[in-house]
């Protein structure tokens, strides 16, 4: 059974970083692709970043690009979202979540999905 859960979010001022950490225990075979989504209030949830397990290959959305870095250390079955330069936009819950490849990433259409948290950035 794949455990995830997201920690590290906060209250930040416009500008400063934060980094969003999430463990993937007991992550299956096929469940190739990690991500990072959010949504924020009265909003659908969007996708942030993917990542292949498989082949490495990353995926940013365009809003977050140059801003935020998405990384794993696989020892710990840890995924991280470091997020720079934080915007008053960013404000959202974040959640990390495991599929089966990058394809499914970038449709929002994950496997297992953990619990957000909470990332406010004030003005």
């Amino acid at each position: 059974e794949v455990q995830l859960q997201a920690s590290g979010g906060g209250l930040v001022r416009a500008g400063g970083s934060l980094t969003l950490s999430c463990v993937t225990s007991g992550r299956a075979h096929d469940e190739d692709a990690i991500g990072w989504f959010r949504q924020a209030p009265g909003k659908e949830r969007e996708r942030v970043s993917c990542f292949s397990s498989s082949s490495g290959e990353v995926y940013y959305e365009d809003s977050v690009k140059g801003r935020f870095t998405i990384s794993t250390d696989n020892a710990k079955n840890t995924v991280y979202l470091q997020m720079d330069s934080l915007k008053p936009e960013d404000t959202a819950v974040y959640y990390c979540a495991v599929g089966f490849d990058l394809i499914a990433c970038l449709g929002t259409a994950m496997s297992r999905w953990g619990k957000g948290t909470q990332v406010t950035v004030s003005s």
